[in-house]
């Protein structure tokens, strides 16, 4: 029995492991995210669409969901009907139920029936999102252009749950991700980021391979940790990205000392004065702490900016 409790507490979550194979997967443990957020956090003001979403499921995703486990599907023509990445997802909390059935039975264009499950077809912004109910508590939805990976996602669940199951990616990389993260990600997780071939955060071309595996991870000891790992295609390509970001790093943190000292950019040098570059053979690890001056600005707990929170 103990073997067991130890086995599982090395495994990977039951959500992720029900991912169909992707290029790359996004894992977030909502609950213990929650419990670190300051309480006094304005929520934003509800649009007219999600408000009558909550009233007639009675599901509001900001206090109800407590998983997240998403697969990144890099489509072959970025420029095509599907845009340049399709998503599968598993969502874990107080989802479920008849109300929501019946929200999906007024929505849907069309209806399968796989493996016991009923699958709602939803046409969303020139997309057909498919959800099925496929636990008391799990959703399974996807927006690629096949069903495929629903009914996937529907055979892991039907079948055996063995702790160490799931897709390529996790039987590979799992291991690397930090024992108690709250949020983690492996696989080429850059694709949201990138732009013709370069991955390009706030503007910024980052000297990475939107194609390289990655293991990035949040976790919290007392602060917020950011760990992000890149495997490059050589050892040599590695000591060039790492100078490059480090190059980068000092860069940004001369140009924040420039500006204004509020709240918001506090948060920014803070956590730029924790950032750093290291490599080793053909890995590259960028690593900094989130401290909880900037958590709060980010969470919104801080409106020293002047935007009026209460409109968005």
């Amino acid at each position: 029995m103990a073997a067991a409790i130890m086995l599982r507490s090395k495994a990977p979550p039951e959500a992720a492991r029900l991912l169909p194979e992707s290029d790359g997967i996004v894992y977030i443990n909502l609950k213990p995210v929650r419990a670190h957020l300051p309480k006094n956090v304005k929520q934003p003001q509800r649009v007219p669409e999600y408000q009558q979403f909550v009233d007639a499921t009675g599901i509001d995703w900001e206090h109800d969901l407590d998983q997240v486990a998403i697969a990144l599907h890099r489509m072959p023509d970025p420029n095509g009907p599907n845009g340049p990445v399709a998503y599968s997802m598993v969502l874990v909390g107080k989802l479920t139920g008849q109300r929501l059935n019946n929200w999906l039975e007024a929505h849907a264009t069309s209806r399968e029936s796989y493996a016991g499950h009923t699958v709602y077809s939803v046409p969303s912004e020139g997309r057909t999102v498919r959800v099925a109910q496929i636990g008391y508590d799990m959703l399974a939805v996807s927006n690629t252009p096949t069903p495929e990976q629903i009914h996937s996602m529907i055979d892991r669940h039907n079948s055996a749950a063995w702790p160490f199951s799931g897709c390529l990616l996790l039987r590979q990389h799992y291991h690397e991700v930090p024992l108690l993260s709250l949020a983690w990600g492996v696989g080429q997780i850059a694709m949201p980021f990138s732009e013709s071939g370069a991955i390009k955060v706030f503007g910024l071309s980052l000297p990475l391979e939107d194609h390289s595996t990655f293991i990035a991870s949040l976790r919290w000891t007392g602060a917020l940790h950011m760990r992000v790992e890149e495997i490059a295609p050589s050892d040599d390509a590695a000591a060039s990205q790492a100078a490059q970001l480090a190059t980068l790093v000092t860069l940004a943190r001369g140009f924040t000392m420039q500006l204004a000292d509020n709240s918001a950019n506090k948060s920014l040098k803070e956590f730029l004065k924790t950032a750093e570059v290291t490599q080793k053979r053909n890995r590259v690890v960028i690593a900094a702490t989130v401290g909880p001056s900037m958590l709060s600005s980010v969470t919104g707990d801080d409106n020293s900016s002047g935007i009026d929170t209460d409109k968005y």
